[in-house]
């Protein structure tokens, strides 16, 4: 006879924002547990270069702008509270990054997104190549212009989630990795519960899905079809140069991270299903855009290569609230590439909406019927 339990609220998915949304949600006294097919953390979160830079997705004002500012102003008050409730360091860092363009036509393009970015309440300075020389020496020497913005800042990923997650155990959240859902138990509109793959059954007032990338094979569990896709990335990790890079860079469609005692570059963009091998091709072609930013990497080979599988949506934004048609699922993925980012807003966020009922302003917009809408 198959086991049975009971809880509030039940969470599939267990990377950073499942996480986030456990530990926020037992800070709210609620009931929870969260499954997780793998281990915590494994998929995207765990793989993920850790940046917390809002500018480089907003095209300019509005609701994702919003939303993502919104997010990386929680960190500096979120790590805090975390280390000290998890015991970790998490690794964060208000190290500045600089966006550079090499050639005359990038150079328009950079110029005018600085000049959109001014409307958002983050400080920003314009170099010109030279000034830019002064801050990172290693900049190529055909670095014509870059934006500085002093604020943006990076965090460790990995330790981010495990953070999340102990925490949220810490505070009475049962967390069940390696334990896949295999049925969405539903009646009409309303979902009562899961069945686990060793047929242990589950009752739930609330299900929540934040399974990243598989979030709509979930969904196709209770007939309905969430647009999300997966979206292969893979980084590198390079040796450290001396003297050290200081900041993290954007420049011919890639970033680099100062961390420890190397650089990250990342990352590529594959529509590769949900195979997350490392092709010696695409990692190359990350490791020679590099050295048009920094030539004198040159010197030194790459280290390290992985991939993860990122959750990507047909408008490339994330997609929040009500699942349509059902009473009570909730959606929290889809986030693209910004996860790590608006995992502390998404937390709370969801929290707020399934503790009141009332969905917050910010995330309205992000709702899955904007596809049905257009």
């Amino acid at each position: 006879m198959a086991t049975r339990q009971a809880t509030d609220i039940i969470i599939i998915g267990g990377g950073v924002i499942g996480c986030s949304i456990a530990y926020f949600l037992r800070k709210a006294g609620r009931e929870v547990m969260l499954f997780e097919r793998g281990e915590i953390g494994q998929q995207a979160s765990g793989a993920a270069a850790g940046l917390l830079a809002p500018l480089g997705p907003i095209p300019g004002e509005g609701a994702f702008a919003d939303l993502l500012l919104a997010g990386f102003q929680q960190f500096p008050a979120l790590v805090p509270e975390l280390e000290h409730i998890s015991g970790l360091q998490l690794g964060y860092a208000q190290t500045g990054s600089i966006r550079v363009a090499r050639n005359p036509k990038r150079l328009a393009r950079l110029k005018q997104r600085f000049k959109t970015w001014q409307a958002f309440a983050l400080p920003l300075k314009w170099l010109d190549g030279d000034e830019a020389r002064q801050r990172e020496p290693r900049l190529a020497p055909d670095v014509c212009g870059a934006i500085f913005v002093p604020v943006e800042a990076q965090i460790n990923a990995a330790r981010l989630v495990q953070a999340y997650a102990m925490a949220a155990s810490k505070l009475g959240a049962q967390l069940r990795p390696q334990t896949p859902v295999a049925r969405i138990l539903y009646e009409g509109t309303k979902v009562v519960g899961i069945e686990t793959s060793e047929g242990e059954i589950i009752t739930c007032e609330h299900l929540v899905l934040t399974a990243g990338a598989w979030s709509g094979l979930l969904s196709s569990l209770i007939g309905t079809d969430i647009p999300v896709r997966p979206l292969k990335g893979q980084i590198i990790a390079l040796p450290m140069l001396q003297p050290v890079l200081r900041h993290i860079l954007f420049g011919e469609s890639i970033y680099l991270v100062p961390r420890n005692n190397e650089i990250l570059v990342g990352a590529t963009k594959e529509e590769a299903g949900f195979t997350a091998d490392v092709t010696l091709a695409e990692t190359d072609q990350l490791y020679k855009k590099a050295l048009r930013l920094i030539p004198s990497l040159s010197s030194s080979g790459i280290e390290r290569r992985w991939a993860g599988i990122r959750p990507a949506t047909p408008d490339s934004h994330p997609i929040f609230g009500p699942l349509p048609g059902m009473e009570n699922v909730v959606l929290a993925c889809g986030h693209n590439g910004v996860g790590i980012l608006l995992s502390s807003l998404t937390g709370r966020s969801i929290t707020e909406y399934i503790v009141t009922g009332r969905l917050p302003s910010l995330l309205q917009p992000f709702q899955a019927t904007r596809f049905k809408e257009s």
